[in-house]
């Protein structure tokens, strides 16, 4: 049984974590509010991008003259997995939900007997991944020294999977992110940027016809990379809120558990010293009745 001084010891040492996670859990409230207003005004030009290019695909997808990161390389057999996570931790699941989904992924495409590279952006990915795939690594992002993402920074990493692509490194790449819902719910998202994947605009299959200077292979040509840079910066966006979302989450949670811990062990602590008040009545009463 632990001494008066132990438990008033750990009622303090829980206090004082107490403090730690209702702080952090503020800091992430304030971060939150800025980060999902980036992500949610990134989402109309994003879905917008996405229905331009989804019909430019459409009337271009099937030419032989087609960009490669459109029409791709023919096979399948080398995957580029990008995993995009965050640089720190206490943030509940988050962080291993995403990597959880990257690992079913390439596990899956390890069994059909494809080849796996993997590209993580964001410490705490990589340390979930090294364990089991830590061969299967061709590169890594720091992010840790940028306070707020920027469109260059999403610029940066698609420069280095283009590079990768056009010198024939592999054939087929997926981002893996976790898309905000709101601060209790990130969903583990995978998407294909390569070769793109546009889904082409619904209702307007029916006879509207676009004259397109230059060709639909010339705008697709440009417009591609840049549709690359969209996805990965719609990603690290929807990742920031993610992230201060579920950290808010997990520290109010951590809060609210370190209460309930300073309450049982004041319990225990005001009962250990009854009791111990109660042994020394019974001691001096003893004596006083041997005498």
């Amino acid at each position: 049984m632990p001494s008066l001084k132990d438990l008033k010891n750990r009622i303090e040492s829980v206090k004082s974590t107490r403090k730690i996670t209702k702080a952090m859990q503020m800091v992430a409230a304030a971060k939150l509010r800025r980060a999902q207003e980036s992500a949610e005004q990134a989402r109309p030009y994003t879905e917008r991008f996405n229905a331009v290019m989804g019909q430019l695909a459409a009337s271009a997808g099937g030419s032989d003259s087609a960009p490669r990161l459109l029409s791709g390389t023919g096979s399948d057999q080398v995957h580029l997995l990008v995993v995009m996570t965050a640089e720190r931790g206490l943030c509940g699941g988050f962080n291993g939900n995403i990597a959880k989904r990257a690992r079913a992924r390439a596990q899956e495409l390890l069994q059909a007997g494809k080849t796996v590279k993997i590209l993580t952006v964001g410490k705490k990915g990589r340390d979930q991944l090294k364990r089991d795939l830590a061969d299967k690594f061709v590169g890594h992002v720091d992010l840790s020294d940028v306070k707020r993402v920027a469109y260059s920074d999403a610029q940066g990493i698609a420069k280095d999977i283009l590079s990768r692509f056009d010198a024939g490194d592999f054939d087929v790449a997926t981002i893996f992110y976790s898309q905000f819902v709101n601060v209790v719910s990130q969903v583990p998202t995978a998407q294909q940027i390569i070769p793109a994947d546009f889904d082409a605009p619904e209702g307007d299959s029916g006879g509207t016809l676009y004259d397109y200077e230059p060709d639909e292979e010339a705008i697709l040509a440009d417009l591609l990379p840049r549709g690359v840079a969209t996805q990965i910066f719609a990603a690290l966006l929807e990742n920031g809120a993610g992230e201060q979302g579920a950290r808010m989450s997990a520290m109010d949670n951590a809060t609210r558990n370190a209460g309930e811990m300073i309450d049982k062990l004041t319990i225990q602590f005001n009962r250990s010293r009854q009791a111990v008040i109660t042994n020394e009545l019974i001691e001096i009463i003893s004596g006083a009745e041997a005498l």
